[in-house]
């Protein structure tokens, strides 16, 4: 007999209702936005700049008057389109040496590649928005009331649903300009700090999630390298 764990669907376990121009929509109702932060290698730097880093990201973290999530994302470096455009570099040689060149260190880079694994690291803030929405006088009785007459087969009238639909639209597009103003207060921070974050488009949280949801498949090509 098969577990009920494994027996459910994955999206019963992914909290995203859908994603509209860039924002998340969680089931819950709240709203999230996930930005890529460029990364800074403070090994690199001297003791007074990396203080000086340190004291600013302190700074930037207490001028918050919200939480954020902050994550790093691993995954093994798709290297195909690199070594497809080796081969076609190869092809067009005409320089005997140089192609038998182009075609030992293509090798080279397969062979290695399979031998070791290499990562890329991506850095994401998440930032987030739940609205507290508080009931009206006499709202949940409304609600209990027309849940009685849909179980008898009467429906609201078409005229309230549209105007429910288009008040829910609103408060939507309200609470997505107060998300916009902690992105852009986010990344006003992080800019000062002298790292660079952008937001991600609809079609590059779709692949974020197909990667973390799906860790070992063959990864596609990354749209995020165009971020950085």
């Amino acid at each position: 007999m098969p577990d009920k764990a494994e027996s459910l669907p994955t999206q019963k376990f992914i909290e995203v209702e859908d994603i509209k121009d860039g924002t998340l929509i969680l089931k819950a109702g709240g709203l999230r936005r996930i930005l890529m932060v460029s990364g800074v290698n403070l090994d690199l730097k001297s003791e007074e700049a990396q203080s000086l880093v340190i004291g600013l990201f302190q700074g930037f973290l207490n001028a918050l008057n919200f939480t954020l999530q902050i994550f790093i994302h691993s995954r093994k470096l798709n290297i195909e389109s690199y070594l497809t455009n080796l081969s076609a570099r190869e092809a067009q040689e005409s320089n005997e040496l140089l192609k038998n060149q182009i075609a030992e260190y293509r090798e080279f880079i397969r062979a290695f590649v399979a031998e070791n694994a290499i990562m890329s690291k991506n850095y994401f803030v998440v930032v987030p928005y739940d609205a507290i929405k508080l009931p009206g006088p006499g709202e949940g009785v409304t609600k209990k009331i027309f849940a009685l007459l849909q179980k008898k087969g009467v429906q609201k009238p078409t005229e309230r649903l549209g105007a429910e639909d288009q008040d829910q639209e609103k408060q939507l597009e309200h609470h997505i300009a107060q998300l916009d103003q902690r992105v852009n207060q986010v990344i006003s921070g992080l800019n000062q700090i002298g790292l660079r974050a952008v937001p991600l488009n609809d079609s590059e949280l779709i692949e974020l999630f197909y990667n973390l949801y799906n860790p070992e498949a063959v990864e596609k090509k990354s749209v995020f390298l165009e971020k950085t």
